[in-house]
């Protein structure tokens, strides 16, 4: 771990969330301050408020950053559903989903066996939540146990707040990247003994999906999660109708897909399933009841063709099952959380909803926290939380610096960033109050 960051205060306009605005209203829940100051100190959010009441109070040595008006300063940006052995293949063409883990997915990975490819892709893809805000992500690594363990070596290093495992296969898998349900346990319950809340490090038990792991496998997986309650458990579901119907032929005896992992003791609180595009009403009743979350995955939903997440949906009031925000690198095709948005405001349309930008940022910070169940330490900004944050540059493009001259509002001025902004907004990123990323 890096030691601990010098106390510093930034100054620039301020965004942050105290609840969920789908629940209460943006008016309720969004904070946004046109002036402020964020104190930081011990990797902690020590005060953050209007500059004109905490600058007076100050201590005359204290460092104050001020990135100016053009800027916003938000709590760091959140991807729940992340694949980094996917990096080297990001934008690899065409096919759907199963198809596509067959030509691209499975061959990448296999490369995996030797560790210094390993690390160099670990550490490009680090590098690239760094440089587009992200500061903590929930994260597939391959079935080799030294991915996750590199994966953890490279975060700690950075003093990231990082959730990730070792996946689970067993089965429908080239043989260089299938365990046993006998050796993912023991390999898993090593890698959580060493990992499991590390610094801010934490575990993910693992199973790809249904189709590549066995009951047996998927028993192993829920005495995992039952022995060790704390880990978060991630998997993928629902993500397009043929992959439906295949898990439906493979365990004819389940009432749905989700109940193929309810069955196996795979469906609770910290449970995050990757994508839900295709889920049934009776299953997100059972994710409300679990308190298990969805990760909205717009970008590779389209790159796949799978289909239009319906937001509006999983959120119905009478029983809103959580939902973060997921890059899916690598069908996923792009590490900007704007680029995601952007693509996350489309699906909505598609669903006759226009998604708000105040709405669409929480997802992006305190919703998927929430959808992590680390709401409590991240995705906000306010005293005790933890220091990550993002300073985004409002005119980081021409043509955002033209377009933001007509905008009316600060929440069109939100909406112009996600539709039109990318990597080149991000002008800095914050790892518990030390710089991990500054815009050159």
């Amino acid at each position: 771990m890096p030691s601990p960051a010098p106390p510093i205060a930034l100054r620039g306009p301020l965004l942050t969330y105290t609840g969920d605005p789908f629940r209460d209203g943006l008016e309720r829940t969004m904070v946004h301050l046109p002036d402020a100051i964020v104190v930081v100190r011990n990797g902690l959010v020590e005060r953050a408020g209007p500059a004109a009441e905490i600058l007076p109070t100050l201590p005359a040595d204290l460092e104050v950053r001020d990135y100016g008006r053009d800027a916003l300063i938000s709590a760091g940006f959140i991807d729940s559903h992340v694949h980094f052995p996917q990096t080297p293949m990001i934008g690899s063409h065409g096919e759907q989903l199963l198809d596509w883990l067959d030509r691209y997915t499975f061959p990448t990975e296999l490369k995996f066996a030797d560790r210094a490819f390993t690390r160099e892709v670990a550490r490009t893809f680090l590098g690239e939540n760094l440089r587009n805000g992200i500061t903590t992500s929930c994260v597939y690594c391959t079935v080799h146990s030294h991915s996750a363990d590199i994966l953890f070596e490279e975060a700690e290093q950075l003093g990231l707040r990082l959730a990730a495992g070792k996946v689970l296969m067993d089965c429908r898998a080239p043989d260089g990247l299938k365990d046993t349900a006998e050796t993912g346990y023991d390999e898993s319950q090593a890698l959580i003994a060493k990992w499991h809340g590390r610094g801010r490090l934490l575990y993910a038990i693992t199973p790809r999906f249904a189709g590549t792991s066995s009951p047996e496998q998927l028993a192993a997986a829920g005495a995992l999660w039952r022995a060790h309650p704390d880990c978060l458990m991630q998997t993928h579901i629902a993500e397009n109708q043929a992959e439906v119907a295949w898990i439906k032929e493979l365990f004819p005896d389940r009432r749905s897909y989700l109940d193929v992992y309810d069955h196996h003791g795979l469906c609770g609180r910290g449970a995050v399933f990757g994508h839900g595009v295709w889920l049934e009403d009776g299953e997100l009743q059972r994710l409300h009841e679990a308190g298990a979350a969805i990760a909205h995955c717009p970008t590779s939903n389209f790159f796949l063709g799978s289909g239009a997440f319906d937001l509006r949906r999983a959120l119905d009031p009478r029983r809103p099952v959580r939902v973060g925000l997921g890059t899916d690198i690598g069908a996923g095709t792009s590490f900007s959380i704007l680029a995601t948005l952007n693509e996350a405001y489309k699906a909505a349309q598609l669903s006759r909803h226009a998604l708000s930008s105040g709405h669409a940022y929480y997802l992006a910070t305190r919703g998927s926290a929430a959808a992590m169940h680390l709401e409590d330490k991240i995705g906000s900004i306010a005293p005790g939380m933890e220091a990550d944050l993002v300073v985004l540059d409002m005119r980081s493009t021409p043509l955002i610096d033209f377009r933001m001259k007509q905008a009316e509002s600060f929440t069109e001025q939100l909406f112009i960033q996600m539709i039109l902004g990318d990597d080149r907004a991000v002008q800095a990123t914050y790892v518990a109050g030390r710089l991990a990323y500054a815009r050159s």
